[in-house]
């Protein structure tokens, strides 16, 4: 069987080239928004919603998140296939997490030293997941769904209130669920996109009927899902600020 065209690194990530590309496809832009979304849940708990906390909490999840561990990520073995310099992504990676982290201090001022520990858990999550320190140990579905997930929510209601509550813990559950489900989607993703050089196999139905196997058969339940949930754990963050906003 003839080998399969060759398909992108990712769906948001087309075979076109140049920095356009290259940028777009290293923010990630369908999980970047996903992730920081945990953040608009996890303030929108709140009480009484600090807008300007907010802010200050999504622009910092942006930089270690969107920015800073998705630069890490590329360094080990160029998996978006961009041609960004090594020496950019190092810069991009430490620059977005030293931002990060100032305005982490900043948020102690207001917090008292009780958000340390939440500064510290990023720096150690965005350095020993990107780049598998710690033979991997820290690079798997468990971590995954902690860091991305569980962590932004307790990290935003911490950012408004100064403390942590039941219904906080519960919704970092929920995320934390939400992403464990992504990464089992996202990692069969990957393997078809980017290391897969053929697929081949059949469906046969109780009815005698058949349906060819293929890369594109394959991927699309699993990104037609991936979208739905990008798209749908948005716009619940969205719609749970706006409650407290509108």
């Amino acid at each position: 069987m003839p080998d399969t065209p060759v398909l992108a690194p990712a769906y948001y990530a087309p075979h076109a080239t140049g920095w356009r590309r290259d940028l777009w496809a290293l923010l990630h832009p369908p999980y970047t928004a996903w992730h920081l979304s945990y953040v608009l849940i996890g303030a929108g708990l709140a009480p009484v919603l600090k807008l300007q906390n907010l802010i200050a909490t999504l622009l910092a999840f942006f930089l270690a998140v969107g920015i800073s561990a998705h630069a890490l990520d590329e360094l080990r073995g160029r998996p978006l296939q961009t041609t960004i310099p090594a020496w950019v992504l190092w810069t991009a990676a430490i620059t977005g997490l030293a931002l990060a982290v100032g305005l982490g201090f900043a948020g102690v001022v207001v917090l008292g030293p009780g958000l340390l520990p939440f500064i510290a858990a990023g720096v150690l999550f965005v350095f020993a997941y990107n780049l598998e320190l710690l033979g991997g140990r820290l690079h798997g579905d468990f971590w995954f769904a902690l860091s991305w997930g569980a962590f932004p929510v307790l990290t935003a209601y911490f950012s408004q209130t100064g403390r942590l509550s039941p219904g906080a813990i519960a919704a970092a559950a929920a995320a934390y669920a939400v992403s464990f489900g992504q990464r089992a989607l996202s990692t069969p993703a990957r393997l078809l996109r980017r290391k897969t050089r053929s697929v081949s196999g059949t469906v046969t139905f109780s009815d005698g009927s058949e349906v060819h196997l293929d890369e594109p058969a394959l991927l699309r339940p699993l990104e037609v899902a991936l979208r739905a949930f990008s798209w749908g754990v948005v716009l619940l963050g969205l719609g749970v600020v706006a409650a407290k906003l509108l």
